[in-house]
């Protein structure tokens, strides 16, 4: 649960000092189970990166297409998910319960009526859909095809699960999320390892096998942690009716610029593999493993903006900006923090984390210079990260959506076009491309954060 601010910056806090170790133990509270429960998601896919690409590198080579078509469809649909963050944590924070459930109740079932008629059309035009996007050899096109087929079967699932997660995190719990994702991913890797490779008398399915083993791990998520929300919590309880159609007017308002934002960030990054295609395969394996690598950071220091979120909205709800303030400053110095070690880590030992993706040495040779830029990168993406998590858990979604698409279309595509094709530094080239563009965004998102114009945004 998330400490009342009383607790977090009461009479009693000894100084300066006090406040600060209050404000750090209430962004890591929420911060380390919530990175925790990211990571653990993220293996999901990891897994099956880390397992196909010890498969066959055309299996590899096909979640280069399948990951970003999967990723950017389902983040996309869920980015209403943003507005149901801001509102559910004013709620609760403000004590009114009552809006606070309409909003997740609204928001629940939004996520599988919207994920069932996605999913029934991705079905239907998944041929058509595959052919706009000629990435890869026909082999490694035909394998991300039987990989999406199944997986988007478990879109509204999915949906169900992002929204359950993120109401639970909205009014203060990421433990439970944390939990119920260790359980889904050992089912994840189990079902893999049998159905990848055929083992303990599976039949060897390969990369059909490793969406298998995700459908299992994304309906073991949403039915646990839909049944968790339907039971109730100290703070929030689903029981009732009425208020909903009013709390997701109020949501979609939040949202409509992060279901932009990601919808043209989509565009970008599908653009950005288009480039990373035209280099070939072994390319788009190399950078699928340091990407792999690279995630980990992410979901890091996506867990530290999860957190500020949280505490952002719900101090701004109990009309404390100073300590959302206080709460952000503090997440963004911890995830800079952490993602300098992260780097370090890249520096130091980058064959033996590429080997854990693959044992082709072509691969792992064309990708160690990367995992070097994207060593560089870390800290800006981790305070870019975090800052715009702020603005979202603000509200002030209009703001994240610009600055992201800037970041995505005039920045990151071009500057990747610039180094990889025009000036012919291949992989490089890409990854030179995209830590300009985190460079970028943190500049422009400081420079808004200390304006503090978000501290007076209305839902």
């Amino acid at each position: 649960m998330l400490p009342k601010v009383e607790a977090l910056f009461g009479k009693n806090v000894p100084g300066k000092g006090g406040e600060f170790g209050a404000a750090a133990s209430a962004v890591l509270g929420l911060a380390l189970p919530a990175i925790a429960q990211l990571i653990l998601q993220s293996l999901v896919f990891l897994a099956d990166r880390v397992m196909l690409g010890h498969y066959a590198t055309d299996a590899l080579a096909s979640m280069r297409i399948a990951s970003p078509l999967h990723w950017c469809i389902y983040s996309t649909i869920a980015a209403f998910s943003v507005g149901t963050v801001a509102l559910v944590g004013r709620a609760t924070g403000a004590e009114n319960p009552q809006l606070a459930a309409a909003a997740a109740r609204g928001s629940l079932g939004l996520a599988l009526v919207l994920g069932a008629v996605i999913s029934g059309f991705l079905q239907w035009q998944l041929t058509p859909l595959l052919s706009l996007f000629p990435f890869g050899s026909g082999e490694v096109v035909t394998a991300a095809g039987e990989y999406l087929a199944i997986i988007f079967w478990a879109l509204p699932l999915q949906l169900l699960a992002i929204v359950s997660g993120a109401i639970l995190q909205a009014s203060g719990d990421t433990k439970t999320p944390f939990v119920v994702a260790l359980v889904a991913n050992s089912v994840n890797i189990l079902l893999n390892y049998c159905l990848i490779f055929g083992h303990f008398g599976a039949p060897e399915l390969g990369v059909q096998g490793a969406a298998i083993g995700s459908v299992g791990a994304i309906a073991i998520d949403a039915i646990i942690l839909f049944i968790i929300l339907w039971r109730g919590t100290p703070i929030l309880s689903l029981r009732g009716w009425g208020g909903e159609l009013p709390a997701l007017s109020r949501i979609f308002r939040v949202a409509a610029p992060t279901f932009s934002e990601r919808l043209f960030r989509s565009f970008g990054y599908l653009s950005f593999t288009g480039i990373i295609a035209s280099l070939g395969n072994v390319a788009m394996a190399s950078y699928e493993v340091t990407l792999g690598i690279e995630g980990i950071c992410y979901e890091i220091a996506e867990g530290f903006g999860i957190a500020t979120a949280a505490l952002v909205s719900r101090h701004l709800g109990a009309k404390h900006p100073d300590i959302a303030t206080k709460s952000a400053s503090i997440a963004v110095g911890l995830a800079v923090a952490a993602l300098g070690i992260g780097s370090l880590i890249f520096f130091l030992f980058p064959k033996f984390l590429l080997s854990i993706f693959s044992s082709d040495q072509n691969i792992i040779n064309a990708a160690i210079p990367c995992l070097y830029i994207a060593a560089i990168a870390q800290p800006f993406m981790a305070a870019s990260i975090v800052l715009e998590q702020a603005l979202r858990g603000a509200g002030d979604t209009r703001t994240a959506f610009y600055i992201s698409l800037i970041g995505w279309f005039i920045v990151r595509i071009s500057a990747t076009y610039l180094f990889a094709i025009v000036w012919d530094l291949g992989l490089i080239g890409v990854w030179l491309g995209s830590t300009c563009d985190w460079i970028f965004r943190t500049t422009i998102l400081l420079l808004v954060f200390w304006r503090g114009k978000w501290q007076q945004v209305l839902l």
